[in-house]
């Protein structure tokens, strides 16, 4: 039996892990991030791959960083066949690389050499792409860098966000490792490597990227961004002075005349704004600074005499 020690942490990587184990895999151990303080009440909780592994009676390790550490000892120490990542989050030593009898591979969630580092999926929605996917590759010192053993692309659809893509990229790299293993461990597969003129990278969101341009990104662009800053941390902009989070827009097809920025319409249940080239869109839900998400129409109701026709409401 195929022994594995795997590693990973949020839910993307769940799914993955459940098969590793339900396909007769022998999972050693499970390396995870520690326990994290979560919500308003800061409930110190377990990552989604722990819990399936404690579901499973498999050791767990959580350092906060594993070079270095008495657990990448442990690990060293097992001698497993194989070490599988998903989205763990951390670099790993080459030392503890070459733990791996048959090699070190992991589920990447972006079509490789596109949007390396640790924030694919967030990238691809917002730099509008029609397609993304996974790539399995070995793992090397360098970020995202190592040959290729399988790929697989899926489409962008309009309405998706990063919650969706991850959850449905979550199943492509479950079904595409259990396709791949039984092939690498048979020394069946030849790795291609990246081309190194098409690299791009995704390094993690900062701050400044949270912030919606109407004044330079179109309304489609402006809807890129906010799918891609959804769940988190989301996308916002000055609306009426005060710091809004957009949950949801829709891009219309018209032409407009009024500037970046300003109102198009408002209706009962309808709110329009113009974005850069003459674009428009429809805004779905919003939350106000220290208030709740909420519908379009809600938030009407509470700004009667405001958000005029022509009225500037995004400022920089």
């Amino acid at each position: 039996m195929t022994s594995i020690v795997f590693m990973g942490t949020p839910a993307f990587a769940a799914p993955i892990l459940t098969s590793l184990i339900e396909n007769g895999y022998d999972v050693k151990a499970v390396v995870t991030q520690p326990d994290r303080k979560v919500g308003r009440k800061h409930i110190l909780t377990a990552s989604p791959v722990k819990q399936v592994a404690v579901a499973h009676d498999i050791t767990v390790l959580q350092p906060e960083k594993i070079g270095g550490s008495p657990e990448m000892q442990q690990i060293i120490d097992l001698q497993p066949d194989l070490i599988v990542t998903a989205a763990f989050g951390q670099f790993l030593p080459t030392k503890l690389l070459k733990a791996a009898q048959i090699g070190a591979v992991n589920v990447h969630g972006s079509l490789l050499p596109k949007y390396r580092g640790g924030a694919p999926v967030q990238y691809s929605i917002m730099n509008g792409e029609a397609e993304t996917g996974i790539t399995i590759i070995y793992m090397v010192k360098k970020m995202d860098a190592g040959d290729m053993l399988a790929q697989q692309a899926i489409p962008i659809a309009a309405n998706d966000d990063t919650g969706t893509m991850f959850d449905k990229l979550s199943l492509v790299g479950r079904d595409l490792l259990l396709e791949t293993l039984p092939k690498l461990i048979a020394g069946e597969l030849k790795a291609t490597p990246q081309a190194e003129d098409q690299v791009t990278f995704a390094p993690t969101i900062k701050p400044e990227q949270e912030q919606l341009d109407f004044f330079n990104q179109t309304a489609a662009q402006i809807d890129d961004q906010v799918r891609g800053l959804r769940p988190a941390p989301i996308a916002y902009a000055m609306l009426d002075g005060k710091r809004t989070k957009f949950w949801q827009v829709t891009p219309l097809t018209e032409t407009v005349t009024q500037a970046p920025g300003q109102v198009v319409r408002k209706t009962k249940h309808e709110l329009v704004l113009a974005a850069a080239n003459q674009t428009a869109l429809s805004v779905q839900e919003l939350q106000p600074a220290g208030k709740p998400k909420m519908t379009i129409t809600a938030f009407l109701n509470g700004a009667v005499d405001k958000f005029n026709t022509g009225e500037q409401v995004i400022t920089k």
